[in-house]
């Protein structure tokens, strides 16, 4: 059986990575999964029975509940969901849980896609580091922060842009100092800073870095 083409979108919180996935997803016909709405998901089962994000036991036992259906669900975007989402994913048996859906879903993309885009933080590490194509996106957290607190306050959240830079800096420093799965770009990862970028001109350079290597990649799969 040939092996679906992946590529791998990782980075940073309001990089961009997961709006780029989708749009990568779309171009050439591919399954998509942001592997963040799992994290969310299990942070929202925990703030739903009024538990505490920090206790890890609570956050095990949601992460292996979790159905992964659930992903689209319109409040996981909100801030408490985020910030949970941060503080649970820095739980190694958390991570372990949510492992394994994620790997199937790379080896098995739904409705017989031949290829699929997951984005988040360790993929190209630790989930898929065979990945066909490897992105790490990044932005000055000053930027980051002007684009969450637009999309918090686009949503009505009452919130302030020097709140928002904190919560950036803090999930950074959470993100990259956990000790398994940190935040850091795969070795063979190709770097793209989002930050003086808007979402079209990110998209064309997305694809301009991770389109050579998927061609390559689909012209085998079809030979195959």
């Amino acid at each position: 059986m040939t092996r679906p083409v992946i590529i791998a979108v990782d980075g940073t919180a309001a990089s961009g990575k997961g709006t780029l996935a989708k749009r990568l997803a779309v171009h050439f016909g591919f399954a998509h999964l942001d592997s963040g709405s799992l994290y969310r998901l299990t942070a929202l089962k925990i703030l739903q029975a009024q538990g505490d994000a920090g206790d890890e036991a609570a956050a095990v036992a949601a992460a292996r509940a979790v159905d992964p259906a659930d992903a689209e669900r319109y409040d996981l975007r909100g801030d408490e969901i985020a910030q949970a989402a941060s503080v649970v994913a820095a739980f190694p048996e958390v991570r372990h849980a949510l492992l394994d859906y994620q790997r199937r879903f790379a080896a098995a993309p739904p409705e017989g896609a031949c290829g699929a885009v997951i984005d988040g933080r360790d993929i190209g590490t630790v989930v898929c580091p065979d990945a066909d194509a490897k992105l790490f996106v990044d932005a000055d957290p000053q930027i980051r922060a002007q684009r969450r607190w637009l999309e918090l306050a686009r949503a009505g959240a009452d919130i302030s842009r020097d709140a928002v830079l904190a919560d950036i800096r803090t999930r950074d420093a959470r993100d990259r100092s956990r000790s398994v799965a940190p935040l850091r770009p795969a070795a063979d990862a190709v770097l793209l800073d989002t930050t003086g970028l808007d979402i079209d001109a990110a998209f064309a350079a997305a694809l301009e870095l991770v389109k050579p290597r998927i061609e390559e990649a689909l012209a085998v799969r079809h030979r195959g």
